[in-house]
């Protein structure tokens, strides 16, 4: 089982393949039995983490609201390379 830092990297990793626009949760971006494997804490570690990267960097990832549950949402926000806001 990888560690919290190479299940970031790989949550960071899956962002490509999200369309614009699109809205997620981080489990989302994992295969449904690779979560469920994942321990609660180190789940809530990763849902930190990938928060704080979101939120300090210039990423295509937005922090939007949470759900009724407390996990956060996020938005793709594609750019595309000139770097302005692609309106597809």
């Amino acid at each position: 089982m990888p560690n919290v830092n190479e299940l970031l990297v790989i949550a960071i990793e899956e962002t490509i393949h999200l369309n614009q626009g699109e809205i997620f949760l981080l489990r989302d971006l994992f295969k449904g039995y690779e979560w469920n494997r994942i321990s609660r804490s180190e789940r809530l570690l990763l849902g930190t983490l990938f928060l704080n990267y979101v939120n300090n960097t210039e990423g295509q990832i937005r922090a939007i609201e949470k759900t009724s549950s407390g996990q956060q949402k996020y938005r793709a926000e594609i750019k595309d390379k000139v770097g302005k806001q692609n309106d597809e």
